[in-house]
């Protein structure tokens, strides 16, 4: 919040003696200096002494209306409610583009980026344009391995690694044998690092099946095509909440018995947990990814703060949804924070 410093009564200079003349003069001189203090305060506030607004940037390689994105969106933009932030949103899921919103974002002279690292090399040169004009660069979602490499200030999301590790001890004790990762964006790190964390934690056997996700009945065909292909499957692993509905279709489908679990969460998938029709979800909070890198650039703006140190990411995840504690969130999904 910008509060503008009162205005001071004017004080009359008295006349008539020297000594009453210097001292009127001591007091406008005290006066002057107060408020020079006062805007001083103001430019250490961030605001640059013009009761201006912090421009901050989201730049994501989000799908157009992807539930998830809107997540991060809402979370980010309530963070900048809160904080007095014009907050623009854009995204591509192309590596190029989206490294074109950011220069985009460097020309129109922001105080600050939050971007994704889903493919960490395309964003290596925006980023650096971003820090040579000064901008301080947060990461989130993607890229927990690339972030520092790539000298942004703060990063925030789910150690994918850590997750999917954690997905393979729970497969275990569920005492699943044949598991399918299905990855529907070829070449993102982080789904790439779901996969190979549950591989390695998994004592069964861990298969891998790369589909569109731009096209659901795509995606449709050729995973009922691989479950009619691999009948011992058993457990069927989505990387992203609208897919684990689209397994679903699949194995009924394919006629199979085959088990779903997956990563992230929104409101359509609460409720299959909820029926059963899926076995849980890894909730790597979006909203809070969203809040917590506008929320960053905005502390470290106004008060020099840089979250984990510059060295540690911020984890926002992994969280498990079951049918046991699905109901827990069930009305926050319905509100669409979770």
């Amino acid at each position: 919040m910008n509060t503008s410093v009162p205005a001071v009564p004017a004080v009359p200079c008295p006349r008539g003696s020297l000594r009453l003349a210097a001292l009127a003069a001591a007091c406008c001189l005290l006066l002057a200096g107060c408020t020079g203090a006062a805007s001083s305060g103001a430019d250490a506030a961030g605001t640059g002494g013009t009761g201006g607004r912090i421009k901050v940037a989201l730049v994501t390689h989000g799908a157009e209306k992807d539930a998830f994105w809107e997540l991060v969106r809402k979370g980010a933009q309530a963070a900048a409610d809160k904080d007095g932030i014009d907050l623009s949103y854009a995204s591509d899921a192309d590596p190029a583009e989206q490294a074109e919103l950011v220069r985009k974002a460097i020309h129109d002279h922001v105080d600050g980026i939050a971007v994704t690292l889903a493919k960490p090399q395309a964003m290596r040169s925006p980023v650096a344009e971003a820090k040579a004009a000064g901008i301080p660069v947060v990461g989130l979602n993607s890229g927990i391995d690339a972030w520092r490499s790539l000298g942004l200030l703060e990063y925030f999301g789910q150690d994918e690694s850590v997750a999917g590790r954690a997905v393979g001890d729970k497969l275990d004790a569920l005492r699943v044998r044949h598991a399918l990762c299905v990855i529907h964006e070829r070449g993102n790190v982080a789904l790439e690092a779901r996969c190979a964390g549950v591989k390695k934690t998994f004592d069964g056997e861990t298969r891998m099946l790369y589909v569109d996700g731009t096209d659901p009945d795509a995606m449709t065909a050729a995973l009922t095509a691989r479950l009619r292909q691999d009948p011992d499957i058993d457990e069927i692993i989505t990387l992203g909440a609208q897919f684990a509905l689209t397994a679903v279709q699949a194995v009924d489908k394919a006629g199979t018995k085959a088990e779903i679990a997956t990563f992230d969460l929104n409101k359509d998938l609460v409720a299959a947990v909820r029926e059963g029709r899926v076995q849980f979800a890894v909730d790597q909070q979006p909203y809070l990814q969203g809040y917590l890198a506008v929320d960053a650039l905005w502390l470290h703006k106004t008060n020099g703060n840089v979250s984990g140190g510059g060295v540690a990411p911020v984890l926002t995840g992994p969280a498990f949804v079951t049918k046991t504690n699905v109901s827990d969130v069930a009305r926050l999904a319905a509100a669409g924070t979770r």
